[in-house]
């Protein structure tokens, strides 16, 4: 049994997308931040109070990335793990890594101002950060071996949402890239039912 913790107004979207795209079944308990993230019972699934968790037969695996990774290679069947594998696993930990950090920091305002501060930070700034994954998807229609993948479900939310609230620049081509990625009905699937959580939190 696969079992979900989110919340429709998380990070848990990208985890319900991957577990959309399986087309496996799952349960899903949706959590508030400030109470049931932090109630001793799912502390001790995720220490860190936060969402998305998932749970498969017993094995907790949390972060996005993991998740994502974790579910296409515990369904092979469903073709959503690459087999360049160098590609997929640089660009999704890239997204996690660099990505995220350099979005999140510039986001509060901590950006770096000379080349020493941008070599301490490890990802330089978002400009690199985004010339470096800008480059890979000039190139390339999608992260790995051309088709869809795992990965794309994770920089393509990424990148999706961050141009939606505007963390990051919309380019041509990030709008391209997001364009092939957008109208999955996976991805349709798994908004319908956190707008659907949403409903329910407002009534």
């Amino acid at each position: 049994m696969l079992h979900l913790y989110t919340n429709p107004q998380s990070r848990g979207r990208i985890a319900r997308w991957m577990l959309e795209e399986i087309g496996q079944p799952y349960e899903t308990t949706v959590l508030d931040y400030y109470t049931s993230m932090k109630a001793p019972e799912y502390l001790k699934l995720n220490p860190m109070g936060k969402v998305p968790t998932l749970v498969h037969d017993g094995k907790v695996v949390t972060e996005n990335a993991a998740i994502c990774t974790y579910l296409a290679m515990t369904f092979p069947e469903k073709g959503l793990m690459a087999e360049d594998k160098a590609a997929f696993f640089r660009w999704l930990f890239f997204a996690a890594g660099p990505l995220e950090q350099a979005v999140v920091n510039t986001s509060f305002g901590w950006l770096t101002k000379d080349q020493h501060e941008k070599r301490r930070a490890g990802y330089g700034d978002l400009g690199d950060v985004l010339r470096a994954l800008g480059g890979h998807l000039e190139a390339n229609d999608y992260i790995a071996d051309g088709r869809f993948t795992a990965a794309d479900v994770y920089v393509g939310s990424a990148l999706g949402w961050g141009m939606q609230f505007g963390t990051i620049p919309a380019n041509e081509i990030f709008t391209a890239y997001w364009a092939r990625l957008k109208d999955r009905p996976a991805l349709a699937a798994a908004n319908a039912k956190d707008n659907a959580l949403l409903q329910e939190t407002k009534t």
